[in-house]
């Protein structure tokens, strides 16, 4: 790989958790009835994100549909087969039950993520097209449902409520 590749794949990771922090910041400044400071929050997050997708189609790594769900099935398989459990052991090890939480609805989820994407490449394998449904993600574990969100989340018990529907 040459050093621009890399240095575009650096700064897509850069980018991508810039936006994510920058969300972060903007929840807490609403919370804190920032309004003003959030919007500025959002703004930046949105300009990282511009950033962060320019990068990504230089590097080539943006494929056909098919292409793209086999790598989103690798990188799940990835997380919940060997990422979240070393990172849920040293959780457990060093007792951090905050942390120890967190990777475990991720390694969950996870899981599901890999089950929604093995389905759509079958049905696009097989040259059927994906059934329309809506999902729904749990705001506070990120459990993603297809159609309905359940009355409480299985991964984290969350309620119904809890459910956002993204656009």
């Amino acid at each position: 790989m040459n050093k621009t590749k890399k240095n575009l794949e650096n700064a897509f990771s850069g980018e991508s958790q810039a936006n994510r922090r920058y969300l972060a910041f903007a929840k807490k400044a609403e919370e804190e009835g920032y309004s003003q400071a959030a919007k500025l929050f959002k703004a930046a997050a949105e300009a990282e994100t511009v950033h962060a997708l320019n990068h990504l189609q230089i590097t080539g790594n943006i494929n056909s549909t098919a292409e793209n769900l086999k790598t989103a099935i690798s990188g799940e398989t990835f997380e919940f087969t060997n990422m979240y459990p070393e990172y849920i052991a040293t959780a457990n090890e060093e007792e951090n039950k905050q942390a120890l939480w967190s990777f475990n609805v991720a390694n969950k989820v996870e899981k599901i993520h890999a089950v929604l994407f093995k389905k759509a490449i079958s049905n696009l394998e097989k040259g059927q097209k994906l059934e329309k449904v809506d999902y729904y993600v749990c705001s506070v574990c990120g459990n993603t449902v297809e159609s309905l969100p359940p009355d409480k989340c299985p991964v984290c018990n969350a309620p119904k409520e809890k459910f956002l529907k993204p656009t």
